[in-house]
């Protein structure tokens, strides 16, 4: 790469954690009885990555979806610990990066108490720079605008060319390239990796190893 990448932005869910299953299970509960009988996974994946209450009225056709997002995160919080994980390599990934001075940054459309809890749950957490968690609560525009990544690069400090943003989102890619920064998509992806490289993702990474070739560390 042209430019030497110094920090590297992570979304959180489906991208280093696998909390793919909590999610669904967590709207499925929430939904029971507002959707039809027929609603199921499939549903629910195409929007994973938008804000919660966003994804709620989508769901349920309503504007008002309080109660939803309360019975969303009852039960998100109850079971998160049953589901969650990391995904593959993730932790010797970031403990490396984290070693060989890249800076590292989370950028998600979580509330920061699942946030943080998941990082430290999976043992993350000390990886990520101070001040370098940007959740949906630090933002007006949540991803895919880019708000959200520059609040981030505003916290480490470097420049949009010299860093990397990984998601498994539309949102993820659109935000990234909307701030300027590398577009990185995930190939474990719940979307597919070819909804990644049509949304204009720069790169698709099979394995977390692989972004060791991005900044000199293979």
């Amino acid at each position: 790469m042209a430019t030497e990448i110094k920090a590297i932005l992570f979304d959180l869910d489906g991208t280093i954690m696998d909390t793919n299953e909590l999610i669904i299970q967590s709207f499925l509960y929430a939904l029971n009885g507002i959707v039809p009988h027929d609603f199921n996974r499939e549903h629910i994946i195409p929007s994973m990555g938008l804000p919660l209450s966003m994804q709620l009225q989508q769901f349920s056709g309503r504007e008002q979806v309080e109660d939803l997002v309360a019975a969303y995160r009852e039960v998100n919080l109850r079971l998160h610990d049953e589901y969650v994980q990391a995904f593959p390599h993730v932790k010797e990934v970031l403990a490396r990066l984290h070693e060989a001075g890249i800076k590292i940054g989370i950028v998600t459309t979580k509330i920061r108490l699942t946030t943080e809890r998941g990082l430290r749950f999976v043992g993350l957490y000390d990886y990520v720079e101070p001040g370098a968690i940007v959740t949906i609560e630090d933002v007006t525009r949540p991803k895919p605008d880019p708000e959200p990544i520059r609040l981030a690069l505003q916290a480490i400090g470097t420049a949009p060319g010299e860093t990397m943003m990984v998601g498994d989102s539309v949102v993820d890619i659109q935000s990234a390239e909307a701030a300027g920064v590398v577009s990185v998509g995930v190939a474990w992806s719940l979307k597919g990796e070819q909804v990644l490289k049509e949304s204009g993702a720069r790169h698709i990474i099979q394995d977390m190893r692989d972004l060791y070739a991005f900044v000199g560390l293979e």
